[in-house]
């Protein structure tokens, strides 16, 4: 079963060597990894997807809290999260052009470059969604697609900032 996690780490050189080193000396695979900056520049944000039970997911997370950098760890189940991934689609168009026009209508996904024999796609969504569009693109000539990993958040108020547990003169950092 795919678990989400999301990591709130300190913005620095080095962080995303630590956490995924931390994943290959335990023998956790990572399914799909996202890193980019938050609100705040001091922090980044991590999301990664593994493969494995609760148990899984409970140690890699105690094991990521033992990192200095890591401020934070969330796990984003399906049901209270919202997840999303983006992929670029590379697809010979020529005389099918009207097609492929529809079917990027039909997935709500954007035309974003457009040459005499190709079109490029810019779709987002989940895993599924993304799949879906790919595979009814093969018989036109899916000629290149690259993917993003997951990026996702927490449903409601419920932020990562709540599991954050360093304290400066008795205050909350963030």
């Amino acid at each position: 079963m795919r678990q989400v996690l999301s990591i709130l780490v300190q913005n620095q050189p080095g962080v995303l060597v630590r956490v995924a080193g931390m994943f290959s000396r335990r023998g956790f695979n990572i399914d799909s990894l996202t890193v980019g900056v938050t609100q705040d520049p001091e922090y980044s944000r991590i999301t990664a997807a593994v493969c494995g039970d609760q148990s899984v997911v409970d140690q890699v997370t105690k094991q990521l809290e033992k990192l200095v950098e890591v401020v934070a760890v969330q796990s984003l189940s399906q049901t209270s999260s919202v997840t999303r991934g983006m992929a670029l689609l590379k697809v010979r168009a020529g005389d099918k052009r009207t097609e492929v026009l529809k079917l990027a209508e039909v997935f709500r996904a954007n035309v974003v470059d457009v040459q005499e024999t190709t079109l490029t796609l810019e779709i987002t969504g989940d895993e599924d969604k993304i799949n879906a569009l790919a595979d009814l693109l093969v018989p036109y000539g899916l000629l290149e697609m690259i993917r993003t990993g997951l990026i996702g958040l927490a449903r409601g108020e419920n932020t990562i900032y709540q599991y954050e547990e360093r304290y400066t003169h008795d205050e909350n950092v963030l």
